[in-house]
């Protein structure tokens, strides 16, 4: 089952996972009324589909105060993206982007394990990154029973060419991104971008997380929302 992005970030907060303050809106008085609550701008206002390339089809919005925000819910609101219609936008805080990497967690079904991939180089889609530079995209196994400690993780950090200043920072995250994985059941935790703020803060910015199907019974919480 996939989460909306809204939802994968709440996951995140739930296990200390570093990201932005949100508020998922269904009007754009709502979403006006959500800036003012997260300090007045500047924020990003995001259409919740479960569909990717929403920022190429104008469903991603940069908005430096509430009556912008305002705005481009009310655009954004009702729009169709790859057949699916927007009846929700998430207002989250704007942050400072140095540098934009890419994670995720995934389940290997071919090897019966766990993979992590990262990449220095994030931002695109993964399988744009995937085809056009394969080499900047490591691919990292993971046994179920070892997991990740803070020792895999550094391992993860520094094959995916996450610089020295803040691999102990994105280290940090992505035990914490193992967290959610297992925690939550996961066959996927992806993070992209997985961003380096000018001050070296390590932020998940986006989230998408598909929960085990298997595992749906337990999940009723993510049902009711």
């Amino acid at each position: 089952m996939d989460l909306f992005e809204w939802q994968a970030k709440e996951l995140f907060a739930k296990y200390a996972v570093p990201t932005t303050r949100q508020v998922v809106v269904s009007t754009p008085e709502q979403a006006r009324q959500a800036a003012e609550d997260l300090g007045g701008g500047p924020v990003m206002v995001k259409a919740q589909v479960k569909a990717g390339g929403r920022g190429k089809a104008g469903g991603v919005k940069f908005a430096p105060d509430a009556e912008a925000a305002y705005q481009h819910a009310e655009a954004i609101l009702g729009m169709d993206i790859k057949g699916h219609t927007v009846h929700t936008v998430l207002v989250s805080e704007a942050a400072d982007i140095g540098t934009e990497y890419y994670f995720s967690f995934l389940l290997d079904r071919a090897n019966r394990a766990y993979l992590a991939m990262c990449s220095a180089e994030g931002g695109m889609e993964i399988e744009q990154l995937a085809v056009e530079k394969p080499h900047a995209l490591a691919r990292v196994p993971v046994d179920p029973v070892a997991g990740v400690d803070r020792a895999k993780a550094r391992e993860i950090a520094v094959a995916g060419n996450i610089p020295e200043a803040v691999r102990d920072e994105a280290a940090d995250v992505i035990v914490k991104l193992w967290d959610v994985f297992t925690g939550e059941e996961a066959t996927l935790v992806e993070v992209n971008p997985l961003v380096r703020t000018p001050d070296d803060r390590i932020l998940a910015l986006d989230g998408k997380v598909t929960l085990d199907d298997n595992a749906d019974f337990r999940h009723a919480d993510v049902h009711d929302a």
